[in-house]
């Protein structure tokens, strides 16, 4: 598929102090949609700290305290084909897991994107072979758009 057919519309807002390369990440998610065969998406991605993801992770799956991030496809039949994806990536999570794995905080939340996206594209990382292939895949991805090797260091 022609990346000019595609109609790829990715918003991000960054609720923290910090500031990282938006584009980079726009285009990432662009790239994740377009290798699945996306042809349009509205994808909308949150930067929070510990606290908001907390907030989220209590209301929506019940779960207790932070993660590292929180996706959401809120696609429906009455979208017209247009998939819409909501993604909340947490910060604080980002920076302690960069500096366990010896890279940077923007390659980690690259990796929070992808993994995002990846399950809202039917992955899954329940099973050690799931998780496997989904790791392969992320890791994949983020070495084609110039990140690396995230996980897998």
């Amino acid at each position: 598929m022609d990346s000019d057919e595609c109609d790829i519309r990715v918003e991000i807002s960054c609720e923290v102090d910090k500031t990282f390369d938006l584009e980079k990440f726009k285009s990432l998610a662009e790239s994740v949609c377009r290798r699945f065969s996306v042809e349009s998406a509205a994808v909308s991605i949150a930067i929070v700290d510990d606290a908001a993801i907390a907030v989220i992770n209590k209301k929506f799956l019940d779960h207790t305290g932070p993660t590292d991030v929180i996706s959401f496809d809120l696609s429906d039949d009455d979208d017209d084909g247009v998939r819409n994806f909501e993604i909340v990536i947490n910060v604080a999570q980002a920076a302690r897991q960069a500096a366990e794995r010896s890279h940077d905080t923007e390659s980690e939340l690259a990796l929070y994107i992808t993994h995002g996206l990846l399950h809202n594209f039917g992955f899954d990382d329940h099973s050690e072979a799931d998780s496997k292939k989904m790791h392969e895949m992320e890791d994949q991805i983020l070495q084609d758009e110039g990140f690396g090797v995230v996980y897998g260091k």
